[in-house]
């Protein structure tokens, strides 16, 4: 059995306000016996508008919310999911990239992801969402050896596509990552169902962190609003932690031996046959 933590935040415009408040959570999983912990899609910054955002972001190499989480989790002795943060995309200056980074309990870097299903919707007051105009999106499936369990990483809106999460699971993944910043409206509408799904198709487990509230500071004038409820499913699609609203953090115990069973007993993933459109 693996105790992981699912970290629950609200970041905002101001990255050393959210830097703060993510290693202060990281380290209360760490002190309640975790020995692994997922943060939240975009952990170091949601800022409000292009401008601020490309005022903000670093290289990933000059990143201070990556070297922090690092030394965490090296002086911790904790694997950690960053569960992604918003960086300069290497040899393009307009261009950002949203990374999941995945953290040995040495705090060395054991893979990258960079999101490859690109938000795009119109939710009306609650604002229009074009996130290739800023982002460059990622092209390659990642599977990464966590030391517990083989993780398929994904990203938000990555949620959506359930081919991505069939390939990870058939590649070897045992435990989905789907770190997020979910909207308020969508996230009412769809989270839960969307994530069970996912679980139930490939009898994985699926951590999913979330931000939580709306993002916007002091002088800041965004409407962005996250949904919350960091999920932990089994593999059988029953959900095992939700954070609710609020900041803070989910605790749930994962046990590898329920994805043999799951899988034993409906064995979809090895079930495929050939078949053409009408």
């Amino acid at each position: 059995m693996t105790r992981v933590a699912l970290v629950q935040t609200n970041a905002t415009g101001d990255a050393d306000r959210n830097r703060a408040r993510a290693c202060a959570l990281v380290e209360e999983a760490a002190d309640r016996g975790a020995a692994f912990v997922a943060t939240p899609e975009v952990t170091n910054l949601i800022a409000p508008g292009r401008e601020a955002l490309f005022a903000a972001i670093r290289d990933e190499a000059d990143d201070p919310c990556l070297a922090a989480l690092r030394k965490i989790a090296a002086r911790r002795g904790i694997g950690l999911l960053i569960g992604s943060l918003a960086l300069r995309a290497e040899g393009e200056a307009a261009r950002a990239v949203n990374r999941s980074i995945l953290i040995a309990p040495d705090g060395g870097i054991v893979a990258r992801y960079d999101k490859i299903h690109m938000f795009e919707a119109d939710l009306g007051a609650q604002g229009r969402f074009r996130e290739v105009a800023s982002y460059r999106p990622g092209a390659r499936a990642v599977v990464a050896d966590a030391g517990w369990a083989r993780l398929g990483l994904s990203i938000c809106y990555d949620l959506r596509f359930p081919a991505l999460y069939r390939a990870l699971a058939k590649a070897g993944a045992q435990v989905l990552t789907v770190p997020s910043a979910f909207t308020a409206p969508t996230g009412r509408a769809h989270w839960h169902t969307l994530l069970r799904a996912r679980a139930i198709e490939t009898g994985c487990y699926v951590v999913a962190p979330a931000q939580w509230g709306p993002h916007h500071g002091q002088d800041e004038t965004s409407l962005r609003e996250s949904y919350g409820h960091s999920l932990v499913v089994g593999p059988w699609g029953e959900v095992l932690a939700d954070a609710g609203e609020g900041e803070g953090i989910a605790y749930a115990e994962i046990d590898r031996a329920a994805i043999d069973e799951a899988r034993r007993r409906i064995p979809s993933l090895s079930n495929d046959r050939d078949w053409s459109l009408p």
